[in-house]
């Protein structure tokens, strides 16, 4: 019993020196701490040749070092100005610059410009029968603003007078009710009947199926050739556009051969309507017949440094490369003797694809759900992506292990372009308005894709949160400090809870007299 109370003292005077122990060591600490901020404001003293060194300062210079730009500026530009609504110039006229898709010079205002969709679905068809089944609209009031302004370029003659017809075709596309268009051609139909605007409007939203629509189409075409060869700068456009929506009548309705021969006699017929990217159309159905040789040499008419790039091109040339290797090609195998010359050609197509527009795999690999394409998209942009995959996915599918090699190789395309908003490997940079620009082209209940992701450093958002901490906590403290006393000390209680509990537990191991004999040593 005596020895049982004669340990009691040495217990106690172990847990003591313990906690003595660490309170000592917590005051050197902070000592260190402050010792160690000396160190660094005099070594930083000489090279920045201050005076007065602040900690705004420092972080400032070192954030230079680090990212090439201003702290304050950083934040202000990507991170203030979205929040606050601002967007500059440049993109807003990019905007609203022409669709009708004609090659223009490359200031920053072309790169945010809006292109026709060359492969668009039929509104009666195929977009209001996604309405009727899900309730939600494929189309936004913008992308169906820009195909008004489309067809009043395209079917509304040059002439000086209009006639009553075209007056009132006119005001039926720039109505935003779909039965009041249709209501609007039937009354141009009744001033004329040989009024082709009409019957492609109707064509376009009143037939509900392919069928329909080919043959409202194939009255327009009969109309508009009597047109033609009375003024011809009047029909041509009209024209164009009958013929192309004939030939993609003909390509959904399964006669494939006639949709390409219709393509290629479109092609010869207008060589100067480069704009509208018919060869677009061409390609996609070359490549349902599995006509790879014809594919390329489309490619290698179109595909060309001179001539301004699509997806379309970018990714059908990386598939026709990849389909090369794909069957044979694995990863492991790759790994251990290195890539042949084929399949390090494929794996450079795959690369410059993704600088192109780096959207689109998330969609061909199914890591992003689909949805209708728009009317209209922005080159290197979301919508651009949603379109292509909309259409070539299945043609990914059917060459084997090109998704499989899609999937090892094209994330690597970012290791090389680390900043793509300022460089380029051999794009152009990235441009940064494309965001602002798909989410207009897009509905809403689609995730537009943005890239690249804007991120704050974690540096940067560790030292906010814990500013923010500090502050907080300064505010409460100064409000209730009665309060946050009794918190601090419930606090700091339960923080040290665990060490209490540990030296008990190391006491009740070590002898009595184990800390005697240590400070005698």
């Amino acid at each position: 019993m005596e020895d049982t109370t004669g340990s009691n003292p040495q217990s106690l005077g172990f847990t003591e020196k313990l906690k003595s122990w660490l309170s000592w060591s917590w005051t050197y600490v902070c000592f260190v701490w402050f010792g160690m901020v000396l160190i660094m404001v005099y070594v930083l003293w000489s090279p920045l040749k201050l005076t007065v060194l602040s900690s705004r300062q420092i972080f400032e210079w070192w954030y230079f070092r680090k990212y090439g730009t201003s702290f304050i500026e950083q934040v202000s530009v990507s991170h203030l100005r979205p929040l606050l609504g601002g967007v500059e110039s440049s993109s807003t006229t990019g905007l609203f610059s022409s669709v009708n898709g004609e090659a223009e010079p490359r200031p920053s205002v072309s790169e945010c410009k809006v292109w026709r969709n060359p492969l668009n679905l039929f509104r009666g068809a195929e977009y209001n029968r996604y309405t009727w089944v899900t309730g939600k609209e494929p189309l936004t009031y913008y992308d169906m603003n820009l195909s008004a302004q489309d067809h009043q370029t395209f079917f509304t003659g040059d002439t000086q007078q209009l006639r009553p017809e075209d007056a009132v075709m006119q005001k039926a596309w720039r109505e935003r009710n779909p039965q009041a268009r249709i209501r609007a051609a039937y009354q141009a139909i009744e001033i004329n009947h040989e009024c082709a605007a009409a019957y492609v409007l109707l064509a376009e939203e009143e037939a509900t199926t392919i069928t329909e629509a080919e043959r409202l189409f194939k009255k327009a075409l009969t109309i508009g050739k009597c047109g033609y060869t009375v003024n011809r700068r009047d029909y041509m456009n009209l024209l164009v556009y009958i013929k192309r929506r004939l030939a993609m009548c003909a390509r959904k309705l399964g006669r494939i051969k006639e949709a390409v021969k219709m393509m290629r006699d479109l092609m010869k017929e207008f060589p100067l309507l480069g704009m509208l990217n018919i060869h677009e159309n061409l390609l996609e159905a070359l490549l349902e017949l599995q006509a790879y040789a014809d594919v390329q040499a489309v490619l290698a008419k179109y595909d060309d440094i001179s001539l301004p790039k699509s997806a379309t091109i970018c990714y059908t040339s990386a598939l026709l490369k990849a389909r090369a290797v794909s069957d044979k090609f694995s990863p492991e195998a790759a790994s251990r003797r290195g890539l042949s010359t084929a399949e390090m050609n494929a794996v450079e197509a795959i690369h410059r694809a993704v600088e192109f527009n780096p959207h689109v795999p998330k969609y061909l690999l199914e890591m992003k759900s689909l949805i209708l394409p728009p009317e209209h998209i922005l080159k290197r942009g979301d919508s651009e992506a949603v379109a292509y995959a909309f259409f070539h996915l299945q043609h990914w599918k059917r060459a084997e292990g090109a998704l499989n090699l899609l999937h090892c190789t094209w994330e690597g395309t970012f290791r090389i372009i680390p900043y793509p908003l300022e460089k380029g490997h051999l794009f152009y940079p990235y441009p940064g308005c494309t965001e602002t620009a798909d989410r207009e082209l897009l509905p809403s209940f689609h995730e537009v894709s943005v890239y690249p992701k804007k991120e704050l450093p974690f540096f940067i958002l560790f030292t906010a949160g814990l500013c923010s901490f500090t502050a907080m906590l300064a505010m409460l403290t100064h409000q209730f400090p009665e309060l946050m006393g009794v918190f601090a000390k419930a606090f700091f209680s339960t923080l040290f809870a665990p060490l209490g509990f540990f030296a008990d537990k190391m006491e009740s191991f070590m002898p009595s007299s184990f800390w005697h004999q240590l400070t005698q040593i």
